[in-house]
Formats: C-alpha cells, sequence, structure tokens
C-alpha cells in the first residue's frame, strides 16, 4: 500500500508517517524540510515542497512519475494555524492560511490525482473549526475561513471523484497536543493519528464527503 502525507516534519503528519510505517506500507512523507525525527524513519522523504508553491510541487510529481507508483492513500495534513481576533486582523496571515489549509490540499489533490486508482482514497485533515454552525466562540478569522474553504473543496471532490472510484474523507483530528496548539491538546498525535487511520479505513464511496470527528461522530457544516 502506498500512502503520500504532506505535512510529514512533525506533529500529527510525522505520526501518520509513523503509524502506517507500523503496518508494512510505503509511505512518501511531503515536507518543506525534513525533521531529524522524520529522518530517521524509513520513510521516503521528499523535501522543499511547499503546499502554498505550485511550483515546488514538481518535485512531488517528478518523484512520483519517477518512481511508477500508483497511490492508495494521500492524506493532506499540512496546516497552519495563526490567532488573530476582530481588534489585531493580520491579512497577511490571513491569506498564508488560506494558501495552505485551502488551496494547498487542492493542489496536491491535483499533483497526485494522475497516480491514484479506483478504489483509491483521499483523507483532509481539516477542523471542528471550519464549521460554521459549531461556531460560537468566534475569532481566529484565517483559520475558520480557510478550514471551510477547504470542508467545501473537500465535499466537491467526493462528488467529482465518485465516478473514478476514489472516495474523500473529510476529518477533525480533535484538539491535539502539538506545536501548532501550543501543546494544549487532550489527545497526543499518536492517539488522533490512530483514531483518523480508523475513520480512513472505514471510508467508502457511500459515505465519501462526510464530515468526521476522528472519534466518529458526524460533524455539523
Amino acid at each position: 500500500m502506498t500512502i503520500v502525507i504532506t505535512g510529514a516534519a512533525s506533529g500529527i503528519g510525522l505520526s501518520l508517517v509513523k503509524y502506517y510505517l507500523s503496518k508494512a506500507c510505503n509511505v512518501l512523507a511531503i515536507a518543506r524540510k525534513a525533521s531529524e525525527e522524520l529522518q530517521a524513519t524509513e520513510a521516503t522523504i521528499i523535501e522543499g515542497v511547499d503546499v502554498a508553491s505550485p511550483i515546488t510541487l514538481s518535485k512531488l510529481k517528478a518523484e512520483l512519475s519517477f518512481s511508477d507508483v500508483k497511490v492508495d492513500l494521500l492524506i493532506n495534513c499540512a496546516g497552519v494555524l495563526f490567532r488573530e481576533t476582530l481588534d489585531d486582523l493580520n491579512y497577511d496571515h490571513i491569506e498564508q492560511q488560506w494558501q495552505v489549509n485551502a488551496l494547498g490540499p487542492l493542489r496536491v489533490t491535483e499533483t497526485v490525482l494522475p497516480f491514484m486508482h479506483e478504489g483509491a482514497k483521499v483523507a483532509m485533515i481539516t477542523s471542528r473549526m471550519g464549521s460554521i454552525e459549531d461556531n460560537t466562540s468566534g475569532s481566529r478569522y484565517g483559520y475558520r475561513m480557510s478550514k471551510a474553504a477547504l470542508n467545501a473543496a473537500s465535499k466537491s471532490l467526493a462528488v467529482d471523484l465518485k465516478p473514478k472510484g476514489i472516495s474523500v474523507a473529510i476529518l477533525h483530528p480533535g484538539l491535539v497536543s502539538t506545536k501548532m496548539t501550543g501543546f494544549q491538546g487532550d489527545v497526543t498525535s499518536d492517539e488522533a493519528s490512530a483514531r483518523l487511520a480508523q475513520r480512513i479505513d472505514e471510508l467508502n464511496l457511500e459515505n465519501s464527503g462526510t464530515f468526521w470527528h476522528a472519534g466518529g461522530d458526524v460533524l455539523p457544516w
């Protein structure tokens, strides 16, 4: 089984790399810069890839073409979080989150799609902060907007890829203790990865396009 994982240098992405390697999968780990921890794994590392930069995605395409692999699973995990408030709206940060969190996964999926086969899967690691109905605390404009856009794009992908036999999961990992959250989460990256993998295992064409919590609950849009 060949799996492509973005955001693989740290956090949930790194834990997913380790999880699928433990299942004897062939893992292509995508990162802007490989961490020492990622380098210590047996993953095939493709660094210098920024999901916000279409030009750098050519490295990923070249690796897939050269290795002549068929991708069974693509996990779009790369993300960035800033904490804007209405009194402190940093539009550069909002734009960066839009590029990485919303457009990045779409760019990567478009790049990898020619190498995917019928029965393959795409997993989008999003956030319940992209839920409009669930927003009761406001703030964090860029992150919320970018994740809502990712959810919308993922739903469209689920519709458009169904005739190709490719299913799409839209997954909130939970509040995970990582550098992004200031290590304030209630689950570890490894725990989140195992739960995410379970949801991916359950993914099929019938439930494609569903917005799930990693624990199994369906989340509101």
